[in-house]
C-alpha cells in the first residue's frame, strides 16, 4: 500500500461520517437543552470507556490514562499447562528442537494514553490517541534439545510509541436520558514491529533476537476501528453498552503477517453516590483472531514465536470510580481508577493467561 494510498484512506475514512453533519439541525433529538451532549448531572461512565458521548462545538478535552496488565501462568485453551508439560509435550513448528524449549511465565505491559477529543459540531466530535508502551516478559530456559531441566532464566524488554489512532465520533440519537453514538476511524502503524533483546538459548548462549508478536509494539498495518454506543441515565443510576472493532486493512505488514481482527462487546452500570462520585461496574467480552502469515525472523523455539499461539475469547469483570471536581479553579477535571479481572479465558494454542489489570486517569474538560 503506497503513501498516497494510505493518506486517502485515512482521510477518507474520517472525512465519510462529516456528511451526517450537514443537516445537524434537522437530525438532532434532543429534550430539554438545544445544544451540547453531556448531561452534567449524569453519572459518569466507567474510566475505559471512550466514545459514550461528544462535545459541544468549539469544546475540547484531554486526558491521560495509565494502564498496567499483568500476567502469568500458561493456558492451554481453558486448562492451566506448566512449563514442564509445555516443553516435553507441545511442538516447535521451527524445529529442530522437536519441542518447545523456552517458556514465558509471566509479563508486564504498562500503557500512557495521551487523547484529545475536539467538538467540530454540537454533533460530530473529532478523536485522537496515542500510546507509549513498555512490555517485561519473564522466561524459564531449558537445557538442551529435551528433558525438563531448567537451564536458566531471563527477561527481554521492549518500549515506544505504539500505534496512532484518529476517530470522528457521531451523535446519532440523544433524548434527556438515551444517548446513542456511533464511532468510524483509522489506526495508523507507528508503532515498531523490529524490536529485539538479548535471550538465554538451550544451548546456553545470550544472542540477540527479534522478539515474538506479543513483546512489538504495533500492529504495522492500517487498521479501521469501529464502534456504537448506548448510554442511559435516571436520577442517580447510569448504565450503557458499547461495541468496539479493530479490522484489519492490509493482508499482512512489511515483516510479513499481520495481527487478527478484535470484537469487544462491553456491558456497564453506575450509581451517583454524590455530586462529585460515580461508582460503577462492568462486564466485558472480546474475540481476538489468530495472526496471519508470520515475520521470518521470529522463529526461536518459544510459544509466542508461533502465530497460531495468539487470539482467543476472554470475559472480564471491572469496578471503579470516577470524580469529578466541581469547583474552581478544578472545574472540569476528573481522576477515576478502574480495576479489571478476567473470569473466563479461552485461548488459542497456549499463552499467558491474564491476571489482572488497572487504569487510573485524569480528564480535562475546557
Amino acid at each position: 500500500m503506497n503513501t498516497f494510498y494510505k493518506a486517502c484512506l485515512m482521510g477518507g475514512t474520517i472525512l465519510s461520517i462529516l456528511p451526517f453533519n450537514a443537516n445537524a439541525q434537522d437530525l438532532h433529538i434532543h429534550h430539554g437543552s438545544n445544544k451540547g451532549h453531556q448531561h452534567t448531572d449524569a453519572p459518569t461512565a466507567p474510566l475505559s470507556i471512550m466514545g459514550d458521548h461528544t462535545h459541544n462545538k468549539g469544546d475540547w478535552m484531554v486526558s491521560y490514562k495509565f494502564k498496567r496488565m499483568h500476567m502469568s501462568g500458561n493456558r492451554q485453551g481453558t486448562n492451566p499447562i506448566s512449563p514442564e508439560e509445555i516443553v516435553t509435550t507441545i511442538a516447535n513448528p521451527n524445529a529442530p528442537p522437536a519441542t518447545l524449549r523456552v517458556v514465558p511465565t509471566k509479563m508486564d505491559m504498562d500503557m500512557h494514553m495521551f487523547e484529545a477529543m475536539y467538538g467540530v459540531s454540537d454533533k460530530l466530535t473529532l478523536m485522537t490517541m496515542a500510546m507509549y508502551m513498555k512490555k517485561d516478559m519473564t522466561h524459564t530456559t531449558f537445557a538442551g534439545m529435551a528433558g525438563s531441566t531448567e537451564l536458566g532464566r531471563f527477561t527481554t524488554r521492549s518500549s515506544g510509541w505504539g500505534d496512532t489512532s484518529l476517530t470522528g465520533l457521531y451523535n446519532l440519537y440523544e433524548t434527556a436520558n438515551h444517548n446513542v453514538n456511533i464511532s468510524l476511524g483509522i489506526s495508523a502503524p507507528t508503532g515498531s514491529i523490529k524490536e529485539e533483546d538479548n535471550i538465554l538459548s538451550p544451548a546456553n548462549t545470550t544472542p540477540i533476537l527479534r522478539l515474538p508478536y506479543a513483546m512489538q509494539l504495533g500492529s504495522g498495518t492500517w487498521d479501521t476501528l469501529t464502534g456504537i454506543t448506548y448510554s442511559g441515565h435516571n436520577d442517580k443510576w447510569s448504565w450503557g453498552a458499547q461495541y468496539n472493532g479493530i479490522i484489519r486493512l492490509e493482508n499482512k505488514n512489511s515483516q510479513g503477517y499481520r495481527l487478527g481482527n478484535k470484537h469487544t462487546l462491553t456491558g456497564w452500570g453506575g450509581y451517583k453516590v454524590s455530586n462529585q462520585i460515580t461508582v460503577n461496574a462492568l462486564l466485558s467480552a472480546e474475540k481476538t483472531g489468530k495472526i496471519k502469515g508470520s515475520d521470518t525472523n521470529i522463529a526461536a523455539p518459544v510459544q509466542t514465536a508461533n502465530p497460531d499461539n495468539y487470539g482467543g475469547k476472554a470475559v472480564e469483570l471491572g469496578a471503579g470510580f470516577v470524580y469529578a471536581f466541581d469547583t474552581h479553579p478544578l472545574k472540569g477535571l476528573e481522576f477515576g481508577v478502574e480495576a479489571r479481572l478476567p473470569i473466563y479465558q479461552n485461548l488459542n494454542g497456549v499463552q499467558l493467561e491474564r491476571d489482572w489489570n488497572i487504569t487510573t486517569g485524569l480528564t480535562y474538560r475546557f
